[in-house]
């Protein structure tokens, strides 16, 4: 769709009980084919930019059929806002994906929880993200972010590209298992990583399940689907034996139990606490999270923003100068300086508004309701895409203290507000040596003029 489309207003918010609400299937939407709706229209790996531009067209509430559903895209901010606030107890993620990853063999973790089983998981993980623990794993988190830092010197020095995508990945994944499993597994400098490469074909397959019209992979299966047999199985290997040895050291050291050295250590306790409804089945599921959350949410961002700060000279030189100021020496880095960047700090959060990990929620009402002025059953399932309303970069970044947002960036959406800011931890994203702010100026040809920006394609 180009970007001449006219924009349609947003639909005015209502509260509940408004008279007369619209009814989804009153609302303008694609034309699709029969049986299959709109799933041949959209794209699996651009579905998020699809919607988009329907929403461009349509408006903020629209319909939309994948096979036998049918689907509400909303992406007026409100609405959305009131849908996330409304959750566990009005609003779920899709039963489909829950049913599709537990008909995979997939553990379920908090990512995929919902109602009783989702509470009682969230008290098990938030046992191990204490700000103790967090303070006593930042000397190993200087110690990856001074091998990235040597990995580029080196490339630099030897005049070779760098894989910046992956190189964030295998950033992030000693990130992650330091701190969730107290593993150094050093893939930045093994460049050895036989676990992600599982994780991300199982996820794909996941996705392509939920979006596909009819169930294939209960009458045959594919070469894809022998494929992801064999990730699981590597999955569900890695992930025993994360458990197997974190148990072993508590076994061997009883002070480990007073004072757990990691989360893994910390989820086990927190499950084996009578009462607590969880086992070794519950904490698996939330390994596999944990592996997945760097490299989904992290890594991409920290890509986007280094890239971000390629295209925007003046922004690298005003992070350089604040980075300078407040650290010194990387090799001495502490969380206290990390306190004092709040240009990076907007960055990142405006690298996250544009380039969002989560473009696009999906959910499902558990009673009936109303969104906006659209009535929404129960059991109704929509994805909530917060595009287009956070697609463009917009001049200024001048930075109020702790507040962690540009002045004159436009704020981002009620969806984006819930989905990013909890994918990035701010120390991860701040011991990064090169962090950007993502300032679009009038007189830097790197950058489109906001007025004219066009539609993504």
């Amino acid at each position: 769709m180009s970007g001449a489309a006219p924009a349609v207003p947003a639909a005015p918010a209502a509260a509940i009980g408004t008279p007369e609400p619209r009814r989804i299937a009153d609302l303008p939407g694609p034309r699709g084919l029969p049986l299959l709706g709109n799933a041949a229209q959209i794209r699996p790996r651009r579905a998020h930019i699809d919607f988009e531009n329907w929403a461009r067209r349509y408006g903020t509430f629209y319909r939309a059929r994948l096979g036998p559903h049918t689907l509400l895209v909303v992406s007026d901010p409100a609405a959305i806002q009131a849908m996330l606030r409304d959750r566990p107890e009005g609003f779920r993620r899709p039963s489909p994906v829950e049913r599709i990853a537990r008909e995979m063999g997939t553990d379920i973790g908090l990512f995929l929880a919902e109602g009783a089983e989702w509470r009682r998981m969230r008290t098990m993980v938030a046992a191990g993200f204490s700000a103790r623990q967090l303070r006593a794993y930042f000397p190993s988190l200087r110690r990856v972010a001074l091998r990235l830092r040597d990995r580029w010197e080196r490339a630099a020095a030897a005049g070779a590209a760098i894989d910046l995508n992956a190189d964030a990945k295998r950033y992030t994944v000693d990130v992650v298992a330091g701190l969730s499993f107290g593993a150094d597994v050093n893939t930045l400098e093994s460049d050895d990583d036989p676990i992600h490469p599982h994780l991300e074909f199982v996820m794909a397959m996941l996705y392509r399940r939920v979006i596909l019209p009819f169930p294939y992979w209960r009458l045959f299966r594919l070469p894809a689907d022998r494929r992801l047999a064999r990730s699981l199985a590597v999955i569900t290997k890695a992930t025993n034996g994360f458990i197997e040895a974190a148990r072993a050291r508590l076994a061997a050291d009883r002070a480990r139990r007073a004072d757990p050295a990691n989360v893994l250590e910390a989820m086990i306790l927190a499950a084996d606490q009578p009462g607590s409804g969880l086992d070794d089945t519950a904490v698996a599921g939330n390994v596999i999270d944990l592996l997945l959350a760097g490299e989904i949410t992290t890594s991409n961002t920290l890509a986007w923003l280094i890239y971000f700060l390629y295209r925007n000279p003046d922004s690298l030189r005003r992070a350089t100068a604040e980075i300078h100021a407040a650290v010194p020496a990387l090799g001495t880095l502490a969380i206290e300086q990390i306190d004092r960047l709040d240009l990076v700090e907007a960055c990142a959060n405006e690298t996250m508004r544009l380039k969002a990990v989560a473009p696009m929620l999906l959910g499902e009402a558990l009673r009936d309701t109303v969104l906006g002025d659209v009535a929404v059953p129960a059991a109704s399932m929509r994805p909530v895409s917060p595009m287009p309303l956070a697609s463009t970069p917009i001049a200024g970044a001048s930075v109020q203290r702790r507040t962690t947002r540009p002045r004159a960036f436009p704020r981002r959406s009620a969806a984006g507000r819930a989905s990013a800011p909890g994918a990035i931890s701010r120390y991860w994203k701040s011991s990064l040596p090169s962090p950007c702010c993502c300032k679009a100026s009038r007189s830097n040809p790197s950058m489109p003029d906001p007025a004219t920006y066009p539609a993504r394609k």
